[in-house]
């Protein structure tokens, strides 16, 4: 007798474009079943003791019983099971489409959106009630790219006073300008880095960081659901792949950098995350992501398995940035509505918004938000719809009902203000939020040398710090379109960008004081 199925709460799903035909039955299909931790995972403060890799998967692993539930349920229908990993919690699945629709009563259909044809399911995923409990997400029925790069390439405008001014900076100089702690290389650190597409040739980076007089960093490609690190052209993805490697690796040159390559769909995007937070290998202390989406784009299974993935990276001493987007405060969805960008909205992710810098003379002189209109770009920002205010953002004074306030903090993101880096070859000069997550990844693995141990999840001691008025520059002037900057914490810059050396000393490093002379539009 057949078991009694029933809805997994949070995949429902509908499909985004052009219906372009019918999926065939034979299609080879691979899902990525996300199980439940076996306990309850417990809070987490910056700094705190990180449970060991082993500690964690006996004691926040998926339970044994619920696996063995899954492979007899991929039995039933002749699915294959490919991979099973307690410590991510993840069993991968394999079949044709006529038996995963069997299996999750789920219909395929292709369709197309913005030019890319994609595998689209229709309605709520259906398990067997005997499983559903155990199970948090099951993720690739549905195989659209789920994100998108947040960088931006400078572009030619018609003269403005703010054109006039426009200046762009190694990353070297951007790290010094912030002063981070640049006594510091990284030593001892991993910095990893999530991609979903695009990739690097050893030759590039080789290239780049000898014409900036730095030592180069030792870079690995780690291949994620059979993707692959696949260099194109400089104007696709293999901008983002450089912005945030040379980026990172200017800031942290003696920190190994692993680049996880993986497919841009919700089940890639995840298994990337897991990996890296997992890696037993190359250890991450810091992951860097530069890629999201709305989080009206996403199923609210995918953000709950995400979220509880990030916070298993907190509990490992794994501190996560991501990038909180630059298409403003409706984060490009245009229903007229805010939106906050997801992965950078999850409270277990330090969200990081951008900034229009400008300096002389090596200091800074004036930092505003970025927001170069529709056209241009401006940094994400507002509050989530999905996760809740955390507790150590009660500070924040968010709208009636608002939830976790984005981002957490800030950095140059401005393309006119941009980033000197090299592409396939190409000099040019590229921003976004994009480039603020591997900056304050690279500052992060600064710091986890300077203090001997791995901050893991920041917010708490960021927030704890905001008072001070040392460790931040703290951003008053601009807005990301319905939400304007003002003292302290604020819906387009959070707490502002890095004041390094004053941010270790805050953290528990040397204290010093290297608050920069500032125009107006910042607070020291």
């Amino acid at each position: 007798m057949a078991s009694r199925k029933v809805q997994l709460p949070g995949s429902e799903r509908r499909p985004v474009g052009t219906r372009v035909g019918e999926v065939p039955k034979d299609e080879v299909v691979e899902v990525s079943v996300i199980l439940k931790p076996k306990t309850s995972m417990e809070g987490v403060q910056t700094g705190g003791p990180a449970l060991s890799r082993e500690e964690f998967a006996a004691r926040y692993g998926a339970d044994p019983d619920a696996i063995e539930r899954v492979r007899a349920f991929a039995k039933d229908y002749a699915l294959t099971v490919t991979e099973v990993a307690p410590e991510r919690r993840t069993v991968k699945l394999e079949g044709t489409a006529e038996n995963m629709t069997k299996a999750f009563e789920v219909p395929f259909e292709r369709y197309e959106h913005e030019g890319t044809r994609y595998r689209a399911r229709t309605g709520a995923i259906q398990v067997p009630e005997e499983i559903a409990g155990s199970i948090e997400a099951v993720l690739g029925l549905d195989n659209r790219p789920q994100a998108k790069a947040h960088f931006r390439h400078v572009k030619p405008r018609t003269p403005t006073p703010k054109a006039a001014a426009a200046v762009s900076y190694t990353p070297r100089q951007v790290a010094q300008l912030y002063q981070l702690p640049l006594d510091a290389d990284g030593t001892g650190q991993t910095i990893g880095i999530l991609e979903l597409g695009g990739g690097y040739r050893p030759a590039d980076l080789k290239t780049y960081f000898a014409s900036v007089g730095l030592k180069e960093p030792t870079v690995v490609a780690v291949l994620v659901d059979k993707a692959k690190n696949k260099p194109t052209n400089p104007n696709g993805a293999d901008g983002e792949v450089l912005l945030d490697i040379e980026v990172s690796g200017s800031v942290a040159p003696g920190a190994r950098i692993a680049v996880y390559f993986a497919p841009n769909t919700t089940s890639g995007f995840q298994d990337a995350l897991t990996t890296a937070i997992h890696d037993a290998t190359n250890k991450p202390s810091v992951i860097s992501i530069s890629w999201g989406g709305a989080e009206s784009t996403w199923t609210h299974q995918a953000m709950t398995a995400f979220d509880t993935a990030a916070q298993a990276g907190a509990l490992l001493g794994v501190s996560i940035c991501a990038a909180a987007g630059d298409n403003g405060s409706s984060d490009g969805v245009t229903d007229g509505k805010n939106h906050v960008d997801f992965p950078a909205s999850s409270p277990h992710i330090l969200a990081c918004g951008g900034t229009s810098l400008q300096s002389a003379n090596g200091a800074i002189t004036s930092e505003t938000v970025w927001n170069d209109g529709a056209q241009g770009g401006a940094t994400g920002g507002g509050y989530s719809a999905v996760f809740p205010l955390p507790t150590w953002q009660t500070g924040v004074k968010p709208p009636s009902g608002g939830g976790r306030g984005v981002p957490d903090v800030a950095g140059d993101a401005d393309p006119e203000t941009g980033y000197q880096v090299l592409v396939d070859g190409d000099s040019m000069v590229i921003g976004g939020t994009s480039a603020v997550a591997p900056l304050w990844s690279g500052l992060i693995a600064l710091l986890n040398e300077k203090l001997g141990k791995p901050l893991g999840l920041l917010q708490p001691a960021l927030y704890g710090l905001a008072s001070s008025k040392k460790a931040f520059h703290d951003i008053t002037q601009g807005s990301n379109g319905a939400f304007s900057a003002g003292p302290g914490w604020d819906a387009c810059t959070g707490l502002g960008s890095p004041s390094g050396e004053n941010l270790l000393a805050a953290l528990g490093g040397t204290e010093q004081d290297t608050r920069h002379k500032v125009s107006s539009g910042t607070r020291a």
